[in-house]
């Protein structure tokens, strides 16, 4: 069983009530699978319209690349 532990919501830049959520899940994909921490994107501020699941040992990599792209 899938366990989410909310970790932050930024607000959106650009939007008035938009969201930038981040999570980490336990089990995303059923019983042994790897702990996932997710993104999602909202534009209004209720449902999340894109979300990315970015395996823990990934952190590190996507960190260095968004350095890149800021």
């Amino acid at each position: 069983m899938s366990t989410t532990t909310q970790i932050e919501t930024i607000e959106l830049a650009g939007t008035k009530k938009g969201t930038i959520s981040i999570a980490n899940i336990t089990e995303p994909y059923g019983a042994g699978t790897h702990e996932v921490t997710s993104i999602g994107i909202s534009l209004v501020g209720d449902d999340i319209e894109w979300k990315v699941h970015i395996p823990k040992q990934n952190i590190d990599q996507v960190i260095e690349a968004l350095q890149k792209a800021k």
